[in-house]
């Protein structure tokens, strides 16, 4: 193991810092360091869009970030993203248009559409497929991950209480098992 480097940053709203070999990147970090395994490793070469942040205001995928240029940084993860009283509208959406299956490429993709509906609630699904264009699925065609993006923009400008669910997620939906709580299903 090499010189280790201190990184002060602030994640999901709080204060972090860690300390990380030069070459570690974010993602790394997230997942190893910090314990914040929401983000996933897809590719590990920015091809996926698993990996998906928000780092000062932009998307990117943390497996091509360096850890050290974390520095001062604000970073949004998956973990993130809900607020403590329930889920996000997106998140609520994912599940009710079942737009996750395997559950791999959800949270990038639900990272990317907050990013986008924080920027342009009215994005159409041209806009919104341009944007998520950089997020991969195997499972679901698409087709239902636009319709959770498009309603979840609706439900984001009826404000934020709409769509937000606190506790476990009752019976199977979207693919996720009864009794699995939100962490179980984003967070795993």
């Amino acid at each position: 193991m090499g010189e280790r480097v201190h990184v002060r940053t602030n994640i999901n709203g709080d204060a972090a810092d860690f300390l990380c070999e030069p070459r570690q990147s974010l993602l790394e970090a997230l997942r190893d360091i910090l314990g914040l395994t929401g983000t996933k490793e897809g590719c590990n070469d920015g091809n996926c869009g698993a990996c998906t942040v928000i780092m000062d205001g932009r998307i990117l995928d943390s497996c091509c970030v360096l850890a050290v240029e974390a520095e001062g940084k604000t970073i949004t993860t998956i973990e993130g993203i809900a607020p403590l009283d329930g889920l996000h509208p997106i998140q609520q959406a994912f599940l009710e248009e079942a737009a996750l299956q395997c559950g791999i490429c959800t949270p990038g993709f639900i990272v990317a559409a907050k990013a986008l509906l924080d920027r342009e609630p009215d994005a159409d699904e041209a806009r919104i497929r341009h944007w998520l264009a950089g997020n991969l699925c195997r499972c679901t065609g698409y087709d239902k991950i636009v319709r959770a993006v498009l309603k979840a923009g609706e439900m984001m400008k009826q404000g934020p209480a709409i769509g937000q669910r606190a506790g476990v997620l009752g019976g199977k939906a979207g693919g996720t098992e009864a009794g699995k709580s939100v962490e179980d299903v984003y967070m795993a």
